[in-house]
């Protein structure tokens, strides 16, 4: 079992495919979760009845990330159900639909820096003074396996998170001395949320797959929870003198 300051790690995107097992991991790790969702709150509601279920405080909270009040009143709602937010895991995202660069239409492009980066930032704005105030807290940002080697057609994914993995080495240079830390985990290909939904689109096929276990030292995808451990990690007392990483955890991916 990790051990984790007093408080909830609040996830952005706590519902989504990867965020849900990141979010139970949590909960069998033994801290509070507050679940951040847009869409879909039957399944923030499960992940929050799951966590209770182990014995856990849970909290769901509605927040669009590209508003930056919506997403400054889901902070609010989360203080005020737990006390303390400890760590915020940022997983929210748009579907990355794959494409060439030179065919991703330009309003795609923005919202994806909308949700992920500008939502990013506004969360951190938001929640760096309640962090600083409780004598410190942690951000793990996922970003992506792509940040190692470059997949074709998954640049609106690669290119945007990787303005993440920058903010994070700013906020862990900036707020260290206020105990805060900041870290990322690197995403590979996991059996979940948009691996699921672009096969069925038929934006992945079985070449598709083909190729990709050649870039693997571990020939299988991954899980959400295997994601999930290692957020645990940079969010626990036991991550306490790390800060300004990056784990891939991807099989290998590109090695």
């Amino acid at each position: 079992m990790a051990t984790f300051p007093s408080g909830c790690a609040l996830l952005f995107g706590g519902n989504g495919g990867i965020g849900r097992g990141v979010a139970r991991t949590f909960a069998d790790s033994g801290s509070d979760i507050a679940v951040v969702y847009r869409s879909k709150p039957d399944v923030a509601e499960e992940v929050a009845h799951y966590a209770r279920s182990k014995g856990v405080a849970a909290s769901v909270h509605a927040a669009d990330v590209t508003d930056p009040e919506q997403v400054a009143a889901a902070v609010e709602g989360a203080v005020a159900a737990h006390g303390r937010i400890h760590t915020v895991v940022w997983g929210a995202g748009p579907l990355v639909n794959q494409r060439y660069l030179a065919e991703t239409p330009m309003a795609e492009w923005r919202h994806a820096f909308d949700v992920e980066v500008h939502g990013f930032f506004a969360a951190a704005r938001s929640i760096i003074p309640h962090m600083r105030e409780q004598g410190g807290g942690s951000f793990v940002t996922l970003g992506s396996a792509g940040h190692d080697w470059w997949p074709a057609r998954d640049g609106m994914s690669v290119a945007v998170k990787a303005a993440n993995e920058q903010l994070v080495k700013g906020i862990a240079k900036e707020e260290g001395k206020h105990n805060i830390r900041a870290n990322s985990v690197l995403v590979g290909v996991i059996d979940a949320g948009q691996l699921h939904e672009l096969t069925r689109q038929g934006q992945f096929d079985e070449a598709w797959v083909a190729e990709t276990h050649k870039l693997l030292c571990l020939a299988r995808w991954g899980t959400a929870e295997e994601i999930g451990h290692a957020c645990v990690y940079f969010a626990s007392n036991e991550g306490a003198y790390t800060t300004g990483q990056s784990i891939s955890v991807s099989g290998g991916f590109g090695v």
